[in-house]
Parts: structure tokens; sequence; C-alpha cells
């Protein structure tokens, strides 16, 4: 299985390598259209760096794995926190549980009190 692993992580740096050589021309990055930087109060966004195509491509695709970590994250909090409930409620059962056979026990003889908690 480790080879596996291997094997396709260096498939995949590869098929990155390929790419980032591919697509190693600078485009223009702008924060706003350019019909907004005339609108008065938009014009401190008006901002733009220069970057490679292949790093906006790989950052892009990072973004966008991290929002739907997140995403996911967010989502299954209800039943994190029905787990942690439920988790809660056995560790409460099994005091009880332990209270009620050591009130039962109490008047028995050591060796069968413990002969009835194996069983």
């Amino acid at each position: 299985m480790r080879y596996i692993r291997y094997a396709f992580l260096a498939a995949l740096a590869i098929v990155l390598i390929t790419v980032a050589l591919a697509n190693r021309g600078a485009v223009s990055l702008h924060l706003l259209p350019e019909g907004l930087i005339g609108v008065p109060g938009l014009g401190v966004l008006a901002q733009s760096i220069e970057l490679p195509l292949f790093a906006v491509i790989l950052v892009s695709i990072l973004a966008g794995i991290l929002i739907g970590f997140v995403w996911e994250w967010l989502r299954e909090h209800k039943f994190r926190a029905e787990a942690t409930r439920k988790q809660g409620e056995v560790r409460k059962l099994e005091r009880e549980l332990k209270k009620t056979q050591n009130e039962r026990d109490k008047d028995k003889d050591e060796v069968l009190a413990i002969l009835d908690q194996a069983s």
C-alpha cells in the first residue's frame, strides 16, 4: 500500500511540474473589474498583481480544497454534537450500572460478586 501511495504522489508531482512549466506566463490579477474603478469609495480596492499562471492555478486549487474542508466541517457539526451527547449518555449509564451492581453485590461474598460481574 505504501508503494501505491508513493507512486501516486510521484505521478501527481510530475503532473504539477508539467502544468507549472507549461504555464509560466505572467497574468495580471485585478481585485475589481475596470468598470468599477471609477465608482467613488471603491478606488481603494483597485489593486492588481502580476503572477505566473501556474501559481494562480495552484492557489485556486488549494483555496477550493480549503473551502470544501471548512464547508464539510460546518455541515457535519450536528453529527459531531450528537455523537458527543450520546457518548456522555453512555458514560452516565455505565456509572449508573456500576453503582447498581455495587448495591446489589453489597451483601454477597466477594468471590460470588466477581463471578457475577464476569458473566
